[in-house]
């Protein structure tokens, strides 16, 4: 890669360990890249040459995840490494199973690439989704290492469609074959001469469908969800959406809600029961004798289950930096109601455009929805638009799959 590049990736670097000393998942990222090589070393021989797939962060993952597993089914004795770049996906799944080996991957610095691609010499790679690392990318071009990039979506705003874009747009040609979410993303790659495509889809709907069918039972939440005339859930919820949601809530006691924050430190949920004047409880100590109007959810790994015992969902994010997972919700026949700031993601835009979803910007946009959503008619109308729309989109991870399953065969 260019000069410019190179420098901007030691800054990083330099800024990560400036970061680190005052915040403890820079500290977890450093301490983990720092482990990453001799891991390797002590992980894999040469001859292992293990299918290699990079996620950013956990939402990245979820969408790899269909296909992580099927190859594992398919082909138990081919080794799989997992890398992730955030600690928010490398500390949740580090002993992910369906792996022989998960680990931080190193800053994009010409020397570590290089290390990093010979000690693992993957038989193939595979990113998801908004991965464009520069030198791992050069690397694997060198070696001839087929790679791959998977429900990948592209937006004319990003870099590699300026015209100071070129760095960035010879990574698109270290790739063998991006597999697209949308034909949008095709026709603004084709413009830039980037034509080994293909439109399969986006995995994420293959995933949640997966999750719906093996969702385990859930007594108490049955119980507490059905005490109600309804019952909304608020999956992966900030304090600003709490601050537009809530006080609906707050003057509607009948209806029963399920608040699952994206981070519940002790102080956050203290904060959070104060803002509910009709009582709560928590999940964890949740035993249904009493049956408050709110229940939150103080655990990992519980929300995806929790969303077929409700009505309506809220997605949080909206009103930071972008909506978290809709989908978890709308495979479940729930029409769902997000912040403004979702265009960046299809599936969004697609259900708001059709009715399934609701964008808001305010409070009185949330309570005029939810107004509506108290008639059974019109609930029950977008919630099929909603579950309609993700069963139209399965089929991304076989496609995927077809195409690439001799790469995974002893090479």
């Amino acid at each position: 890669m260019n000069i410019f590049y190179n420098a901007a990736m030691h800054l990083m670097r330099g800024g990560a360990a400036l970061g680190s000393l005052k915040s403890a998942k820079l500290k977890k990222m450093r301490q983990g890249q720092q482990a990453t090589m001799d891991y390797l070393a002590d992980k894999f021989s040469a001859n292992d040459r293990p299918v290699w797939i990079h996620a950013a962060s956990l939402g990245e993952f979820e969408q790899g995840r269909p296909l992580i597993e099927r190859i594992r089914r398919e082909f138990p004795g081919r080794k799989i490494l997992l890398s992730f770049f955030s600690p928010s996906g490398y500390e949740v799944r580090k002993n992910y199973p369906m792996v022989d080996a998960v680990c931080y991957l190193p800053f994009d610095t010409p020397a570590r690439a290089r290390r990093f691609v010979e000690l693992v010499n993957p038989s193939v790679a595979i990113f998801v989704k908004y991965e464009f690392w520069g030198n791992y990318l050069e690397q694997l071009s060198r070696k001839k290492i087929p790679t791959y990039i998977i429900s990948a979506i592209f937006r004319p705003d990003q870099v590699f469609f300026k015209p100071w874009g070129g760095t960035f747009r010879k990574m698109l040609r270290c790739f063998d074959k991006l597999y697209l979410q949308d034909d949008a993303s095709q026709k603004l790659l084709a413009g830039i001469g980037v034509t080994n495509t293909a439109v399969v889809g986006d995995t994420r709907f293959d995933r949640v469908t997966d999750i719906m069918k093996a969702t385990t039972e859930m007594p108490e939440i049955e119980s507490f969800a059905g005490s109600g005339s309804l019952c909304v859930i608020a999956g992966s919820s900030w304090p600003l959406d709490e601050d537009v949601y809530i006080p609906w809530f707050n003057r509607h006691p009948e209806v029963k809600l399920i608040i699952a924050p994206h981070e519940f430190d002790d102080e956050r949920l203290r904060v959070l029961e104060g803002k509910l004047s009709n009582g709560s409880a928590r999940l964890s100590t949740f035993s249904g004798d009493n049956t408050p109007q709110a229940l939150i959810v103080d655990c990992f790994g519980k929300l995806a289950a929790m969303y077929r015992y409700c009505n309506v969902a809220i997605v949080g994010g909206g009103f930071g930096a972008g909506i978290h997972n809709i989908n978890e919700a709308a495979v479940y026949d729930l029409p769902v109601i997000f912040g403004p700031k979702y265009s960046k993601f299809k599936e969004a835009v697609d259900m708001v455009r059709l009715g399934g979803a609701f964008s808001i910007n305010s409070r009185d946009e949330f309570e005029r929805i939810m107004d509506t959503m108290l008639d059974d008619s019109t609930r029950h109308q977008a919630a099929k638009i909603a579950g309609d729309y993700v069963r139209s989109q399965l089929g991304a991870t076989d496609a995927i799959y077809a195409d690439l399953a001799p790469l995974f065969r002893d090479r």
